[in-house]
């Protein structure tokens, strides 16, 4: 089976830092672009943040400056660094996988695997 796993989530305070990873198995990521997503209750899902196959990234106006987003292929893995954590921020984030040949990546288009999420918990 092929398969994103979320991890790295938990409690964190206002303003703290989270490093997010997302781990696949069944398949290699070299050829994929990575988005990560949020969803809050309530709320709809959100994009976040993608990377291209080049390494090239994109970052939502609510977590720009504030988020990296890299890639790890020899470990086959993605990684989101959240910095200057705010209450909003918290949701379960989900990462997903595109086969594109595009050289930047989209956040909003359609992705091939999703992961199970990972909850991020902002509180004082």
């Amino acid at each position: 089976q092929l398969q994103l796993v979320e991890s790295g989530g938990g409690l964190v305070q206002p303003g703290g830092s989270l490093r997010l990873s997302c781990a696949a198995s069944g398949f290699t990521l070299d050829y994929y672009a990575i988005g990560w997503f949020r969803q809050a209750p309530g709320k709809e899902r959100e994009g976040v943040s993608c990377i291209s196959n080049s390494g090239g990234t994109k970052y939502a106006d609510s977590v720009k400056g504030r988020v990296t987003m890299s890639r790890d292929n020899a470990k086959n893995t993605v990684y989101l660094q959240m910095n200057k954590l705010k209450f909003e921020d918290t949701a379960i984030y989900y990462c997903a996988a595109a086969v594109t040949t595009d050289t930047m990546c989209v956040i909003q288009r359609r992705y091939d695997y999703w992961g199970q999420g990972t909850q991020v918990t902002v509180s004082s």
